[in-house]
């Protein structure tokens, strides 16, 4: 009977780790196949795969702060919108209070544009961390709410348009910070044409890994997600954790923003209604748990790549939209399922049904 109880249960530990992994080969395999039958014969290629970094990218680098924040056994609706707000406060500061590049001053202007955009993020998270920690309100609640908030504030500020700022008020290394053509002078090494966002996502991955991995509050991090009343009586500020874990989930959202906008060159705050789903279903994905103490950088970021990998399998087979979302949707309920099922209940569905 032991050996009957344990093999069932490493079999979901053995998912929740190298399931992601062996889910995006699957993904780019059956794709592969797909296109190459039915297709353009163009998913397989190495101009694809740039694209699909690329975007990957985009969902990865905000879902970094997300995995700290759902480790922490909270959640943040309003990342979509805080994003766009970001990104929406950086189009308004090139359009309006920056100068074309080659003026003497254009340097100074250009790090404050960029560090307003930053400040946003970081305060958007603030915002919700203070209000979850000192109120005690529930997470979810409290960020539907500044969910809406924030897309208000995007709009005013945007003046309920797209905000357009002039091509030569851009630096070039912002312009081509999302590029995934061929020519190799955009790409930060020659010899090596991975789209510089990519980059940023990886290296990104590495240091919030390292902080979760080796830091004492990394470890603050897991305890108050695994349970936050143990977690005081062992001297953890559970209130000052969740605050600090919200304000970095800012500064991701923030850098997020940033290769947002050097994706598309505009700021449009209704584009955010909807990316916190895509955010959180890449921790999902990846082996996070949404009851909190557990999560992984690197599934993480293989999250972000199915996520996009399926998307642009779709685009390639002519699939609508409508169904892309559908079967991503349902990934995610398995992922669900899967995580559920891992935690050392392999009678979980079961036991819902009685």
């Amino acid at each position: 009977m032991t050996e009957s109880k344990q093999r069932p249960n490493s079999i979901w530990k053995f998912l929740g780790r190298l399931g992601p992994t062996y889910a995006l080969f699957v993904v780019i395999g059956l794709f592969s196949i797909l296109d190459y039958q039915y297709g353009s014969q163009s998913f397989f290629s190495a101009r694809n795969a740039r694209v699909i970094a690329n975007s990957a990218a985009l969902v990865a680098v905000p879902a970094l702060g997300m995995t700290m924040i759902i480790i922490a056994g909270g959640i943040d609706l309003s990342a979509g919108t805080a994003l766009t707000l970001c990104g929406t406060a950086l189009a308004v500061a090139f359009r309006d209070h920056t100068v074309p590049i080659g003026q003497d001053e254009a340097t100074f202007w250009i790090v404050c544009a960029l560090a307003a955009g930053l400040g946003v993020g970081v305060v958007c998270g603030l915002i919700n961390g203070l209000i979850i920690a000192m109120a005690e309100i529930v997470p979810f609640i409290v960020t539907l709410g500044t969910m809406t908030i924030f897309l208000g504030v995007g709009q005013v500020l945007a003046s309920e348009s797209t905000v357009y700022p002039e091509p030569d008020h851009l630096p070039d290394w912002l312009r081509h910070l999302c590029y995934t053509g061929s020519n190799s002078e955009y790409y930060w090494f020659d010899f090596l044409h991975v789209p510089s966002s990519a980059l940023i996502a990886i290296v990104l991955g590495l240091a919030v890994a390292a902080l979760m991995h080796f830091s004492v509050f990394g470890r603050n991090v897991v305890a108050v997600g695994s349970n936050p009343a143990t977690a005081r009586l062992c001297g953890i500020r559970v209130g000052m954790t969740t605050v600090a874990v919200y304000a970095f989930s800012g500064m991701f959202v923030a850098v997020g923003a940033l290769l947002y906008f050097a994706n598309v060159k505009n700021g449009n705050p209704s584009d955010g209604t909807g990316k916190e789903l895509e955010i959180i279903a890449a921790v999902v994905l990846g082996g996070g748990s949404l009851s909190g103490g557990r999560g992984s950088v690197l599934g993480t970021i293989i999250g972000a790549l199915i996520i996009k990998s399926i998307s642009s399998g779709c685009t390639m087979l002519s699939i609508p939209n409508t169904y892309t979302h559908i079967i991503i949707g349902i990934i995610i309920i398995i992922a669900v399922l899967i995580d559920g099922l891992r935690s050392g209940k392999p009678k979980w569905l079961f036991d819902r049904m009685r």
